[in-house]
C-alpha cells in the first residue's frame, strides 16, 4: 500500500467525478485541507470514512488501497496484497506499543531506584516524604505512559 500512490488515486478519481476538494470535504464531513493531505500522500483517509469515500469516488475499498483501478481478474490477488499489507501494518504497530510499554516499565523502575537511593543518601532511611515521592513518580510517568499505549494497543486490536 503506497500512500503516495493512493492520493494520487484519490485526486484523479475526485477529478473525473468533477467534484473540487471542498466539495468532497463536505460529503464527507471532513475539511478540505484533509482532502487535500489525502491527495499529497501526507496523510491516509480514517478506516471510518473509507467506505464512504470509496461510495463518492465510484470505486471500491480494495481498489483504494491498491491505489489503482483493479481489473476483475486481478481482484482477489489485490485483496490479498492489501490485507497482508493492512495486516502487517497492525502487527508493526502493535510491536512499537510494546517497546513503548517495555520502555515505561523501565523508566518506572529506574525512577523508583534512583528516588530510593537519593533520598536514602540525602535524608536518611525510609520516610513518608520518599513515599509521597514515590506515588508522584508512579503517578507522573509510569501510569499515563502505560494508559496510552494500552489504550492505543486496544483500538488497533479492536
Amino acid at each position: 500500500m503506497n500512500q503516495n500512490k493512493m492520493g494520487k488515486f484519490i485526486l484523479s478519481c475526485r477529478k473525473e467525478k468533477n467534484l473540487t476538494q471542498e466539495q468532497l470535504a463536505e460529503k464527507l464531513g471532513v475539511t478540505s485541507k484533509s482532502i487535500s493531505r489525502w491527495e499529497n500522500g501526507n496523510t491516509m483517509p480514517d478506516y471510518s470514512l473509507l467506505k464512504a469515500l470509496c461510495d463518492e469516488l465510484g470505486i471500491n475499498v480494495n481498489e483504494l488501497l491498491s491505489g489503482e483501478r483493479i481489473k476483475e481478474s486481478d481482484y482477489m490477488n489485490k485483496a490479498e496484497e492489501n490485507f497482508i499489507m493492512l495486516k502487517k501494518k497492525v502487527d508493526n504497530t502493535l510491536k512499537l506499543l510494546n517497546v513503548i510499554t517495555w520502555i515505561c516499565g523501565i523508566a518506572f523502575i529506574l525512577a523508583f531506584f534512583a528516588n530510593m537511593y537519593f533520598n536514602w543518601k540525602y535524608r536518611g532511611p525510609w520516610d513518608d516524604s520518599n513515599l509521597k515521592m514515590f506515588i508522584k513518580i508512579v503517578l507522573a510517568i509510569d501510569i499515563p505512559c502505560l494508559l496510552l499505549s494500552e489504550m492505543l494497543s486496544y483500538k488497533i486490536k479492536k
